[in-house]
């Protein structure tokens, strides 16, 4: 793998067994991204998308089976790796947002404590301390970034925050300590069209000021060709189309 290749995913086949039947989801796959660069990820529902980008942070649900392949990050197969090193690199090294606004925030507690969970994941995640005012300044400043206006509630509870505002607010958790690389699996599809656009802008702000490496997954065309380096088109879990550079600018819907 090139010193410029972050994740370079071989082979890459995956099941869903229940008792009534065995689903191909994923079938032999070959993606290798590049550091620095976000790479779109498009196709229909079904098409193995999420079950790509679930695979990579191993977090398939429980009749998901990886069957073969591998998936090498920074040079290290992630599927030899035991759980507790898995869990080393969640949310530290690779940080994923999912569909559901709901998932990614703890409802009950403020915007600012919410913020501080994710700001000290790997070292002392609880609240006993207090969140110190140097903090507090340091969560306004990233909140501004989502233009939402949440840098003036930071002590509201989520609960009370719209669809939108929670989605934008758990992508700026996800990001807080600049992961190498961030999974995005449909992470406007819930969202209203005006409020989508908001959370797509607040994302290409975040990572292109970071320099974030990012595997964007959507099933809008539209949005993989505004967004992005690289297309990769998967249908029922194959890979059918990958174009980037000058070819890629030139699509349309």
């Amino acid at each position: 793998m090139s010193e410029n290749t972050i994740l370079n995913i071989k082979d890459l086949s995956v099941i869903y067994k229940t008792d009534l039947e065995t689903v191909e989801a994923v079938n032999g796959i070959n993606i290798a991204i590049k550091r620095k660069s976000t790479f779109g990820l498009v196709g229909e529902t079904g098409a193995g998308k999420t079950t790509t980008a679930r695979s990579i942070i191993r977090l398939l649900p429980a009749v998901g089976h990886v069957t073969g392949g591998s998936i090498e990050f920074e040079g290290k197969n992630l599927r030899e790796l035991s759980e507790e090193e898995m869990r080393q690199y969640r949310g530290e090294k690779i940080a994923m947002v999912f569909q559901d606004p709901m998932t990614g925030t703890a409802a009950n507690m403020q915007i600012e404590e919410n913020l501080a969970l994710a700001a000290r994941r790997g070292s002392f995640r609880f609240l006993k301390a207090g969140i110190t005012q140097k903090e507090r300044e340091m969560y306004r400043e990233k909140l501004k970034v989502l233009d939402l206006g949440l840098e003036e509630r930071m002590t509201s509870k989520v609960g009370l925050l719209s669809g939108g505002q929670r989605q934008a607010l758990t992508l700026l958790m996800a990001t807080l300590k600049k992961p190498k690389l961030l999974l995005l699996d449909e992470h406007t599809a819930a969202l209203d069209p005006k409020t989508a656009s908001k959370v797509l802008d607040a994302t290409e702000r975040i990572v292109g000021r970071d320099h974030l490496t990012t595997l964007m997954i959507t099933h809008n065309m539209k949005d993989a060709i505004v967004h992005g380096n690289r297309l990769v088109m998967m249908h029922e879990g194959h890979i059918i189309y990958d174009v980037s550079g000058e070819e890629k600018k030139k699509l349309t819907v």
